[in-house]
């Protein structure tokens, strides 16, 4: 019962990674609101590692390389587009979007390492696309054809094409390494890469007036958004296995809209809604294992 608890809030504060997430950006570029983030997910990733581990594991040239790509594509490239999309468009429209990485990520599995697809499996595909185009396009799919989707939607898909990077390339990585590990070189990486163009930002210029919301937004964000959730994550995928694990995921973007809802004044339109339902059916059904 309390693996269920912890993977339930686990979605749930992942689902407030986009509030949060749109209250950092009022006052932080994306550039700073990453590195910040990522310094203090760092700091309890390492924490949580010598607590585990005692101490970290020597890499070879090889993981050094594909870790690098794990800080570039999960960290620096998708922190980016998650701050510089929600600094542009509703956080509900654009977790509705992010949802859809699973099943993008099942799509290129079955294409690059020959993973079966089932009838289901490419429904869910089907609905899952059909669900993040309606919101996309605000349930006016014409929008889409005559390229009037706005550079927020665009920011935000960058997010589902990084992450599905990270993914693809952690299946390797993490065949040698912990994923706790893992995650936690990646988040070193990311924060060293993003430290300059932070600078270049003006974070140093812009910290101090940052408010408090903003600082327990970037507390959220790295510590229950990143850390915790993480680590839940992963423990659920140990103790029920990683199907049972991975349905708790379709909850992130319905605790996302009723929180934008809730805390946002954002409002529940036909098609987020719509959407949210196709999105979420779609990666459930994608997510189902071959029989």
């Amino acid at each position: 019962m309390i693996i269920y608890s912890k993977l339930l809030l686990t979605a749930f504060f992942w689902g407030g990674t986009f509030i949060a997430g749109r209250v950092v950006t009022a006052n932080a570029g994306p550039f700073s609101a990453a590195f910040l983030r990522f310094c203090i997910a760092s700091v309890f990733l390492g924490l949580f590692v010598w607590r585990n581990n005692g101490n970290l594991s020597r890499l070879t040239v090889k993981q050094w390389v594909l870790v690098v790509c794990l800080g570039m594509t999960g960290v620096f490239a998708y922190n980016f587009f998650f701050f510089k999309g929600l600094g542009l468009i509703e956080a509900g429209r654009a977790a509705v979007i992010i949802a859809t990485t699973p099943v993008v990520i099942g799509l290129f599995s079955a294409l690059l390492f020959n993973e079966r697809l089932t009838g289901l499996n490419s429904i869910g595909i089907l609905l899952s696309i059909s669900g993040a185009m309606i919101v996309i396009s605000r349930g006016k799919l014409n929008i889409i054809w005559q390229g009037g989707l706005g550079s927020g939607e665009l920011f935000i898909f960058g997010c589902v094409c990084s992450w599905t990077l990270f993914s693809l390339i952690g299946k390797t990585v993490m065949k040698n390494l912990s994923p706790l590990v893992a995650i936690f070189y990646a988040s070193c990486v990311g924060t060293m890469a993003l430290f300059f163009p932070a600078l270049i930002e003006g974070l140093l210029n812009q910290v101090h007036r940052y408010l408090v919301v903003d600082w327990w937004s970037l507390f959220y964000l790295g510590f229950f958004g990143t850390v915790i959730g993480f680590v839940w994550y992963y423990q659920g995928i140990q103790a029920i296995g990683p199907t049972r694990a991975g349905l708790f995921i379709n909850f992130v973007p319905i605790s996302a809209v009723l929180l934008s809802f809730l805390i946002l004044n954002e409002p529940l339109t036909t098609s987020l809604l719509t959407g949210t339902l196709f999105v979420c059916t779609g990666t459930y059904l994608t997510n189902r294992p071959a029989a």
